[in-house]
């Protein structure tokens, strides 16, 4: 009997049943842990040289993808900083992206309007227009026509060959659209003008031909108008407030779209409260 036990015992306990070694599964995590961080560095190494532009389509379609709303953040010395007052909380529709084209599309115009006003005072006709910035563009006045034109007639003055070859020297090479706009006051013209809006369209016609064929501007990008009496700037029938009406509006139609024009009235009456 003390045979048959101790067969028993070296069949289950001795060494020549198999041996097994010591457990190998840690490896598979080890290597799973090793493969991870391999592609960890790939990733990192390729997003050290990866072209912006690429990087950025990629992330916000991801963003789009996932149904999120990707938020930017603006490097002041670099990027536009968009005012408080032009962020959407009204429901209007208009986005971040909107208020920068705006506020670029408004430095523009403005800068515009700084090398016309240079451009004027260099021939000695400082002050002779006026200046609006607004969801159409940059409208040049100029006020009074009466300076500009003979009484009820088309023939521009010398001041206005002036005044009309300095702005043209500043909006020919500009790639904008113009629309040279004539406006009256409310009593009826005399001479060859039976009312006020041929008079004021003449006028238009008039301003058009002398930027066109005297200061370069391209034909394909003007136009004119004339709108009598219709659309005065000033109430009343004081010489002052006549005089007004009596214009021709040179407007530099601004090309953004009908959102990032919308906001330009919004920058410019904040830009005007901090002056």
């Amino acid at each position: 009997m003390s045979g048959a036990r101790g067969r028993r015992r070296g069949g289950g306990g001795g060494h020549g049943g198999g041996h097994e070694g010591p457990d190998e599964r840690w490896m598979a995590s080890y290597m799973d842990m090793v493969t991870v961080l391999m592609c960890m560095f790939i990733v990192l190494y390729a997003m050290s040289s990866v072209d912006q532009d690429k990087y950025d389509a990629l992330r916000a379609s991801l963003a789009t993808g996932f149904g999120t709303q990707e938020t930017q953040t603006v490097d002041a010395s670099k990027g536009v900083i968009v005012p408080e007052e032009l962020l959407d909380k009204s429901g209007e529709g208009f986005t971040e992206l909107h208020a920068k084209s705006a506020l670029r599309e408004h430095a523009a115009l403005d800068k515009l309007q700084a090398d016309i006003e240079q451009a004027l005072d260099k021939v000695g006709l400082d002050g002779a227009a006026t200046f609006t910035i607004d969801e159409r563009g940059l409208t040049v006045g100029l006020v009074s026509s009466d300076t500009f034109f003979e009484p009820n007639s088309t023939r521009l003055s010398t001041k206005a060959r002036r005044a009309l070859s300095a702005i043209g020297r500043v909006v020919a090479p500009d790639s904008r659209d113009l629309s040279i706009e004539g406006h009256a006051d409310y009593r009826r013209p005399g001479g060859a003008f039976p009312t006020n809006w041929e008079l004021s369209a003449s006028r238009a016609t008039g301003v058009l031909r002398y930027l066109v064929e005297a200061s370069g501007v391209g034909s394909t990008r003007v136009q004119s108008v004339g709108f009598g009496s219709s659309r005065p700037i000033a109430k009343g029938s004081s010489y002052q407030a006549l005089a007004q009406n009596r214009r021709v509006d040179i407007v530099v139609l601004s090309d953004a779209d009908e959102a990032t024009r919308a906001l330009l009235p919004k920058i410019e009456k904040l830009q005007q409260a901090e002056h």
